[in-house]
């Protein structure tokens, strides 16, 4: 008769249960035999070890329950064809201890507290002034602390009152990230995002000039960069200006037309009502007034099992 096809976990799945004592075919060859002896080896391995701790292996194969003593491997077995086993961590070095940077306890998927905001990060994208995706972005998404998001949340919900909603290129970032800036910043000689992003002034003044910094608000993550999406055309509103230019344009007074200095101040009015506060060098940005955690540079991922 042919062998039994069985799949097996392809990572270390402890809830799995494994055959106990499963016979290959006469037809099996010696690969699928090889195969099978690492799992035959843990689960001898396992029943000696328990017996030697006086938990009765015999009791065990006869299909009655054996349990290790707490601390220490167990094991039970149920019928005499499959045992389930449960293997306990014994003697393992506890966890280290997260660093306040690493910690993310404080923060949220900002989508899971505002539904309908939405996303474009940049920083994931290779659409930035690096040209590339920046180190720490591991997953498009937004990171923020609980109340930078909760603040979000108010001022989307007055906004969609005038017919539109927020739209955000960034929130946290990591330390990384502003890391990966500052090396692309000395390579002079790459200028592949120039015409786009700093037309006007050259790479080695965007640090001195303040559009780049070595330590980021964003990184205590209740900074965010944002804009108004229309709901009624369907698309990003035009405030004058893009995201991450690197020139006067981005000024929140620069002169604009009527209409772009209306979604201007309609911006900034929302933002504030939701606690947020300006800066006058770029209309986007926005830093939570009362920030939980004003002097803490956080280096998690951004990323959602960071906050999971």
């Amino acid at each position: 008769m042919p062998c039994e096809k069985r799949v097996l976990p392809s990572h270390c799945d402890l809830n799995y249960t494994y055959p106990m004592a499963i016979i290959p075919a006469n037809h099996c060859n010696l690969s699928a035999v090889k195969r099978f002896l690492p799992i035959m080896a843990l689960v001898l391995a396992l029943l000696v070890s328990c017996g030697r701790k006086g938990s009765g292996t015999d009791a065990a194969l006869n299909g009655r329950a054996a349990t290790c003593p707490e601390g220490t491997d167990s094991i039970q077995a149920s019928g005499s064809t499959t045992a389930s086993i449960d293997i306990q961590a014994s003697g393992t070095v506890p966890a280290k201890p997260l660093s306040r940077e690493e910690d993310a306890s404080g923060f949220v998927v900002l989508t899971d507290v505002v539904p309908d905001i939405i996303l474009e990060i940049r920083y994931f994208s290779t659409f930035n002034f690096v040209g590339t995706r920046v180190d720490g972005y591991e997953q498009p998404v937004a990171l923020m602390t609980r109340e930078g998001a909760e603040g979000l949340k108010k001022a989307n919900e007055i906004l969609k009152k005038e017919g539109y909603i927020l739209k955000v290129f960034d929130a946290y970032r990591p330390q990384k990230a502003v890391d990966h800036f500052i090396r692309w910043s000395k390579d002079l000689s790459d200028t592949l995002t120039k015409r786009y992003f700093y037309p006007d002034i050259p790479k080695s003044q965007i640090f001195p000039l303040g559009y780049v910094a070595t330590h980021s608000g964003h990184s205590r993550g209740s900074t965010v960069d944002l804009t108004l999406f229309d709901l009624k055309a369907q698309r990003e509103a035009d405030l004058g200006g893009t995201f991450d230019f690197f020139g006067g344009r981005s000024a929140f007074d620069y002169p604009v037309t009527a209409e772009q200095r209306r979604l201007r101040n309609l911006l900034r009015d929302a933002m504030s009502r939701g606690g947020f506060r300006g800066i006058s060098g770029e209309w986007w940005h926005f830093t939570l007034r009362d920030e939980p955690y004003p002097d803490t540079y956080f280096t998690f991922p951004n990323s959602c099992e960071s906050v999971r």
